[in-house]
């Protein structure tokens, strides 16, 4: 969660039931194959054409998606949500500013986004990327609304970037990623932004973080540098409100944020991650296996960092991905299919383990 869909090489410059499926999304694929193709996945289906559509996220009850879009002419990200009986999508975010990080709440009659409309409509300004890839650290605060996208409440208020923001399985805390102590680290709050406790202090980016199925541990992305010129360079960036994330790892915490421990140790752009329904394993997108860094791809490992499986093989970026509830499928982001330059779109999958 971050300035998404990650453009770091693609762009030059940059689980429920099938049967609640009826609006009849377009089928990609339909057999599970052979060793070397995206044989976990099944029953492949797409589910919005055109835009850019990024971090689709389940409800609590696996039958409908929040997610951010450019649709309906937006020049920047709002938040929709999509029932997965009917194909409905309707706008829940305030249509001001820029949004990103949707998620439900427990209960499935509110969600959580962040958002910048309280410093204005308008969407904010790009980065200066000078040929690298960068994410622009705006002024985001975090917000619920109802699913009419009414009755707005803020739940941050500190200068800065407030973002990135997903909610325990068992409805406990919030945990999002914030600059508010100087640095991009990790916390987690009360549901109605309360209590907030800093879970990482290390120097460096900590982000993107998902609670584990039974909520007692957090997986996250990282960038730690440590040898000095790239130490100096990514504070001068942060001066700046900008990260330039050419190398992120894979961390795991428990929920307080003991026990941080790195998972992967690959020198790539790993991101994305979230937990398996077994709670052992995690599913991650990154482009370790193509030496130009240039293609995404997902993958799962054991949360130690073995047995590494690629998972998706089709299109130049493939992230986002969130098992449902009761991990029968798996939704995730990508470019396969693009009928056009920087195209992203939704896709549903039944899950074979």
């Amino acid at each position: 969660m971050f300035q998404r869909p990650l453009q770091l090489a693609i762009l030059p410059i940059l689980a429920g039931l099938a049967c609640w499926i009826v609006f009849n999304p377009f089928v990609i694929a339909d057999p599970a194959g052979p060793p070397g193709t995206e044989r976990h996945l099944r029953n492949i289906k797409q589910l919005t054409f055109g835009g850019q559509n990024a971090e689709a996220y389940f409800s609590f009850d696996g039958r409908s998606l929040i997610f951010q879009s450019t649709r309906d002419g937006r020049d920047c990200y709002q938040e929709y949500v999509m029932s997965l009986e009917t194909g409905d999508i309707r706008l829940v975010s305030t249509g001001e500013g820029a949004t990103t990080c949707g998620y439900f709440f427990p209960g499935d009659r509110r969600v959580l986004f962040s958002s910048t409309h309280f410093k204005g409509p308008r969407c904010p300004p790009k980065p200066v990327v000078q040929g690298k890839y960068r994410w622009a650290l705006d002024d985001y605060d975090i917000f619920t609304a109802n699913l009419q996208g009414r009755n707005i409440t803020r739940l941050t208020a500190t200068p800065g970037y407030d973002a990135e923001a997903t909610i325990a399985p068992n409805g406990s805390r919030i945990v999002f990623t914030s600059v508010r102590d100087g640095d991009l680290d990790i916390y987690s709050m009360r549901l109605d932004g309360t209590d907030v406790k800093r879970l990482t202090t290390t120097i460096g980016y900590d982000g993107g973080p998902f609670y584990s199925p039974d909520s007692k541990r957090i997986v996250y992305r990282a960038f730690h540098p440590t040898d000095p010129e790239a130490l100096a360079h990514y504070k001068d960036l942060l001066v700046q409100n900008l990260v330039e994330p050419s190398v992120l790892e894979i961390f795991v915490m428990d929920a307080d944020g003991g026990n941080q421990r790195q998972v992967t140790r690959n020198g790539a752009a790993n991101f994305s991650p979230y937990f398996h329904p077994d709670g052992r394993r995690i599913i991650f997108s990154s482009n370790l296996h193509d030496a130009q860094r240039r293609t995404f791809q997902l993958f799962l490992t054991g949360d130690e960092g073995a047995d590494l499986d690629q998972l998706t093989t089709e299109g130049t970026f493939n992230s986002f991905p969130m098992f449902s509830p009761d991990g029968t499928k798996l939704v995730w982001v990508s470019d396969r299919g693009a009928k056009e330059k920087r195209e992203f779109n939704i896709f549903l999958a039944d899950w074979v383990p």
